[in-house]
């Protein structure tokens, strides 16, 4: 039984538009995400998605509720706690690449690692142009974002997202600026990860095609769960990655 990463509990958002008026965009959720799914999350506009993302990602506080990321709780921890919480254990994929534009792909890969300090030069290096190599950008090591095309460009996105190991891949939309043969690329990129590295990933998204091909969709309304459906289990992962190491 896979261990559980991210546990979310009793999570209430509200917003206050006035003093007088506020504004419940989550009432009462509850979720938990084992280690290696692959998750979307769906949900017409204003329904909560990226709100619960951002909770999830320790970018918001909820109202009330706990969450806790890999047994640790982080509702309280402050900003400063946060950040290393986020450099460490946490890879955000937005749907703007959000990359340095004065910076080459092997370079804005390479910044969370700088920050983080736990690797020299020579081997963050090493690791950005390993990363980038695995998400097939190994002839843009010099390019900069410009030098790109938006497919490209978030590939490289996500191997920044990749750089310190995290425990979890959480994407925002992130092929909601591409276009169709691009998403469908950056989909199997995602798959890729999860099947063969067991990554777990929670994207939010609109794109049907992209929801139904996740391991598990979650359907949010008004901020509450309506349907959570497990399209392929943990068995089915581990007997895709056997199959692919006998082929």
């Amino acid at each position: 039984m896979a261990e559980t990463i991210l546990k979310l509990e009793n999570i209430r958002k509200e917003l206050g538009l006035s003093k007088a008026i506020r504004q419940t965009i989550i009432p009462n959720l509850s979720l938990e995400v084992k280690v290696g799914e692959f998750v979307a999350i769906t949900g017409p506009s204003g329904s909560g998605k990226s709100t619960l993302l951002y909770i999830m990602g320790g970018l918001d506080k909820p109202t009330s509720g706990h969450v806790w990321l890999d047994g640790e709780a982080i509702t309280e921890k402050n900003e400063t706690e946060m950040n290393r919480i986020r450099n460490e254990k946490i890879g955000f994929i937005y749907q703007f690449h959000f990359l340095l534009p004065e910076f080459n792909a092997v370079e804005n890969v390479s910044m969370p690692m700088m920050i983080n300090g736990r690797r020299n030069r020579k081997e963050i290096r090493e690791r950005a142009m390993k990363l980038l190599d695995m998400v097939d950008m190994q002839n843009k090591y010099t390019n900069k974002p410009s030098q790109l095309s938006g497919g490209q460009q978030q590939r490289v996105a996500i191997a920044r997202a990749l750089a310190n190991e995290p425990k979890i891949l959480l994407g925002d939309e992130p092929t909601g600026n591409l276009d169709s043969r691009s998403a469908n690329n950056v989909y199997q990129l995602f798959d890729r990860l999860n099947r063969e590295m067991q990554q777990t990933i929670i994207v939010v998204t609109h794109d049907e095609e992209f929801a139904n091909r996740a391991g598990r969709r979650i359907h949010l309304v008004d901020g509450k769960i309506e349907s959570d459906r497990l399209l392929r289990t943990m068995t089915d992962y581990s007997t895709d990655v056997k199959m692919q190491d006998q082929s």
